[in-house]
C-alpha cells in the first residue's frame, strides 16, 4: 500500500487546522478548503467572540459586587455601571478577526495550502478520490486529488419555522455582535449551555432577561448541583426563569417580540435569542455516493479514531455529533491524521474530556460525575465542599459554588470532578490530570497547594475520600 502524501481538509475550524498542522508536520501535502474563515465557528461566531463578550460581562459583575468588599464610588455605597455595547461587539469581532489571522498565518507558515470556497467528495467506484472546490461565487474553481479527506464542516444554529431570526430582534447566537444597543428586555430561548451563558452574560451587561426552559431547570443535561446553583444566581440577580415552558413561536411586532409558549402563555420583550440547538453542516457534501454513513440528524458517523464508513474519509467536530466542543474537534482531527499517515494513535476516550461553561459562577466538569455515573459506575464515592467554606473565596468574596470529587471505592482512583467556581475552568485542570493518570486521591492529597488558592478545595475534597474510606 502507497503512504498517504496528499490531504485534502473541508472545513477551517478548530477540527480542521489542527489537523493540518499535524499533517503537515509530518510530511504530508496539506490543503485546506474553506468558506466562512479559518477558524470556523469556534473562532469568528461562536467559542472566541462569545466568551470575549462574557469577559467584559464578569468584569461588570466584578464591579457591582464591589460595594460588598468596602469598595464605594463617589461615597455612594455602589458603584454605578453602563455598558457600550457597539463598542464592545466591535473589540469582540475584532479579536475573533485578528485570531482568525494568526491561524490562517500559523497554516502558512507550515506550507498548508488555504483554499477559499466549497468542497465536496468526488467518488470513483464508490471511492472518494478527491475534492470538488466551488468558489465563493459559485464557480468550480478546482479539483485536488487526494489520498485521503477530513471533513470538519461544523456545524450552524437550529431555526425554528415559527421562530425565524431576522437578526434585528430575533437572532441567533452568531447575529448578536451585529447589535449597536444593549437589549432591555431580553428573552433567551434554550436554557442549554448557550442559553445559560448568554443568559448570564447580558444580565451582566445590563439586560432584563427571560430564560425560557423547556425543562424543569436549566442545564439539564449537567451535573444537577451545579444547575441548582446557577439558577439560584440567576433568580438572584433578578432574571426571570421559566420552567417547564416550551416556546412554540417568537412573532416580531414593530419594536418587540412576542414569545408564544406551549400552554398559551405569552412572554414579551425587546428582543429574543433562540438558542435551541445546532444543526451540522453536512448536506452538499457527496457523502452518500462516497459511502459516508450519517445519522438521521444529519451527523457523520464516525469511530474512535475518526473514521467513517468511506476508507479514506475522516470526520472531527460538530458535524459528527460527538461533542459540540472545540477541543474535542481538535483531538478528533489531530486523530485522523495520525491514523490516516499511520502513526500511532490513542483513540479518543470521552471519560477524560473536560468541559467549561462560562455562567458565572463557571461550571467545569470532566470525567465520572453523578448525571453520568450512575448507571454506567453506580459504586463511587464522592466528597462536595462549598465554595464559602474556602478561605481564599471568603477573601474575594465568593459564596456560590463548590467543589465535587468522584473515586473509585477501594483504590481511591480518582474518576471525574465538578467544580463551581469563578474561573473554574482553570482549577478543573488538576482533576483532569488525576483522571487521565489514574491517580488516587491520596495522590492528589499529598500534592501541596498555595494557602490559602481555590484549588486548596480540591486537595481537601481528596483528602475528606480518603477519610470516607476508612469509615
Amino acid at each position: 500500500m502507497d503512504p498517504v502524501t496528499r490531504i485534502v481538509i473541508i472545513g477551517g475550524g478548530p477540527g480542521g487546522y489542527e489537523a493540518a498542522l499535524v499533517a503537515a508536520r509530518l510530511g504530508a501535502r496539506v490543503t485546506v478548503v474553506d468558506r466562512g474563515g479559518i477558524g470556523g465557528a469556534a473562532v469568528l461566531t461562536d467559542c472566541v467572540p462569545s466568551k470575549t463578550l462574557i469577559a467584559t460581562a464578569d468584569v461588570m459583575a466584578t464591579i457591582q459586587d464591589a460595594p460588598e468588599l468596602g469598595v464605594e464610588v463617589n461615597g455612594l455605597g455602589r458603584c454605578e455601571t453602563g455598558v457600550d455595547l457597539a463598542r464592545v461587539n466591535a473589540r469582540v469581532l475584532a479579536l475573533a478577526e485578528k485570531q482568525s489571522e494568526d491561524i490562517a498565518d500559523g497554516l502558512i507558515k507550515a506550507d498548508v495550502e488555504i483554499i477559499r470556497g466549497s468542497g465536496r467528495l468526488v467518488a470513483d467506484g464508490g471511492v472518494a478520490r478527491a475534492v470538488e472546490v466551488t468558489g465563493p461565487e459559485g464557480e468550480t474553481a478546482v479539483t485536488i486529488e487526494a489520498d485521503a479527506v477530513l471533513i470538519a464542516t461544523g456545524a450552524r444554529p437550529r431555526e425554528l419555522a415559527a421562530a425565524k431570526p431576522d437578526g434585528e430582534r430575533i437572532l441567533t447566537w452568531t447575529q448578536v455582535y451585529a447589535l449597536r444597543e444593549l437589549p432591555r428586555e431580553l428573552i433567551v430561548v434554550g436554557s442549554g449551555v448557550t442559553g445559560a451563558e448568554f443568559a448570564g452574560a447580558y444580565q451582566a451587561l445590563g439586560s432584563q432577561v427571560t430564560l425560557v426552559s423547556s425543562r424543569d431547570r436549566v442545564l439539564p443535561g449537567e451535573d444537577q448541583d451545579a444547575a441548582e446553583v446557577l439558577e439560584d444566581v440567576f433568580r438572584r440577580r433578578g432574571m426571570k426563569v421559566l420552567s417547564r415552558s416550551r416556546a412554540t413561536s417568537a412573532v416580531r411586532e414593530g419594536d418587540r417580540v412576542l414569545v408564544t409558549l406551549e400552554d398559551g402563555r405569552t412572554v414579551s420583550g425587546t428582543h429574543c435569542l433562540m438558542a435551541v440547538g445546532s444543526l451540522p453542516n453536512t448536506e452538499d457534501l457527496g457523502l452518500a455516493e462516497a459511502g459516508v454513513q450519517t445519522t438521521p440528524s444529519g451527523h457523520i458517523v464516525v469511530d474512535r479514531v475518526s473514521r467513517t464508513t468511506a476508507s479514506n474519509v475522516y470526520a472531527a467536530g460538530d458535524c459528527t455529533g460527538l461533542l459540540a466542543l472545540a477541543s474535542v474537534a481538535a483531538m478528533q482531527g489531530r486523530i485522523a491524521v495520525y491514523h490516516a499517515l499511520g502513526e500511532a494513535v490513542w483513540p479518543i476516550n470521552l471519560k477524560r474530556v473536560s468541559a467549561n461553561i462560562f455562567t458565572s459562577p463557571e461550571i467545569a466538569t470532566v470525567g465520572r460525575t453523578t448525571f453520568n455515573a450512575e448507571s454506567d459506575a453506580p459504586n463511587f464515592d464522592v466528597v462536595k465542599l462549598p465554595l464559602d467554606t474556602n478561605p481564599r473565596a471568603k477573601m474575594l468574596g465568593f459564596t456560590d459554588g463548590f467543589v465535587k470529587l468522584y473515586s473509585r471505592p477501594g483504590s481511591g482512583t480518582v474518576l471525574g470532578g465538578v467544580v463551581v467556581a469563578p474561573r473554574a475552568s482553570e482549577l478543573i485542570h488538576s482533576v483532569s490530570m488525576a483522571v487521565d493518570l489514574h491517580l488516587t486521591v491520596d495522590q492528589v492529597a499529598s500534592v501541596f497547594t498555595v494557602y490559602p488558592s481555590l484549588s486548596g478545595s480540591i486537595a481537601e475534597a481528596a483528602r475528606r475520600l480518603h477519610s470516607d474510606r476508612e469509615e
